[in-house]
């Protein structure tokens, strides 16, 4: 059977004459996201930003599964309803462009896509959802979730929701995190769930059940597979999910 392909956004710099020059646009991504999906069986795909809806279609087509990353700036604000109440970096608007119109695609044709960190942000964003700006000044209490040591190490703990596809695919009720974010989700829209908190209650998972394999994670399990098993397994049902023969799309009911 062939390895499925598995396309990786990856995070983007816009052109820019700053210096009154036009420089070069560039595409960039960790290897750690590939190397992850190479060891859990799949084939790494690196995509470009496109926002043409035609060329999306086409590239899922060809496509088994998507990974969103969590490199790069944040959501800008206004594509949420909000307006900007701390200082951060906006993502550009191509690669926002972007990444909605894979997700927004991707869960029409039923095909697994795994978010991680911003990329789960993003995927909840797609879908009409909201998120905290700042967790420090909005989340009473909050743990840290921008952890001082390495990324490969674990800091917290997440409590895991019983009868989600993510309970499934860890096979236990809380799992050791790590954590490099100071934004998370806020209003989840109806066609999510939550699948995981954190201990102050910050959502820390969110998945579709009406898909075959549509999980976002506020973790970096790219960091952690290999050592640890349950981060593994995230990838692993990945690939699994994006090797399964495909189905036909789905139709969803007005407003799914």
């Amino acid at each position: 059977m062939p390895k499925p392909l598995i396309g990786i956004a990856p995070d983007f710099n816009p052109a820019s004459d700053r210096r009154g020059s036009e420089s070069e646009a560039t595409i960039f991504l960790r290897n750690r996201y590939v190397a992850a999906v190479e060891a859990a069986g799949g084939i790494p795909v690196i995509l470009p930003i496109v926002t043409n809806p035609a060329l999306c279609a086409a590239l899922l087509k060809s496509l088994d599964g998507l990974l969103l990353t969590g490199s790069g700036p944040d959501i800008d604000p206004r594509r949420y309803g909000e307006r900007q109440r701390f200082k951060f970096k906006v993502m550009s608007p191509e690669r926002a462009d972007s990444e909605c119109a894979l997700v927004i695609q991707a869960r029409k044709r039923n095909l697994p896509v795994l978010g991680i960190c911003g990329g789960m942000q993003l995927m909840t964003v797609a879908l009409g959802g909201t998120l905290i700006q700042d967790i420090d000044e909005q989340v009473e209490d909050a743990l840290q979730h921008r952890m001082a040591g390495p990324a490969t190490a674990v800091c917290h703990p997440v409590r895991v929701v019983p009868g989600t596809q993510l309970s499934g695919i860890l096979g236990r009720r809380t799992v050791q995190v790590n954590s490099s974010h100071h934004q998370a989700v806020k209003a989840v829209p109806r066609t999510l769930k939550v699948s995981a908190s954190a201990p102050d209650g910050v959502i820390e998972a969110v998945e579709d059940p009406s898909r075959r394999f549509f999980l976002g994670v506020q973790w970096h399990p790219e960091y952690l597979y290999g050592r640890y098993p349950a981060h593994s397994a995230i990838f692993e049902a990945l690939i699994s999910a994006a090797a399964q023969p495909r189905r036909s799309s789905i139709h969803p009911r007005p407003g799914a």
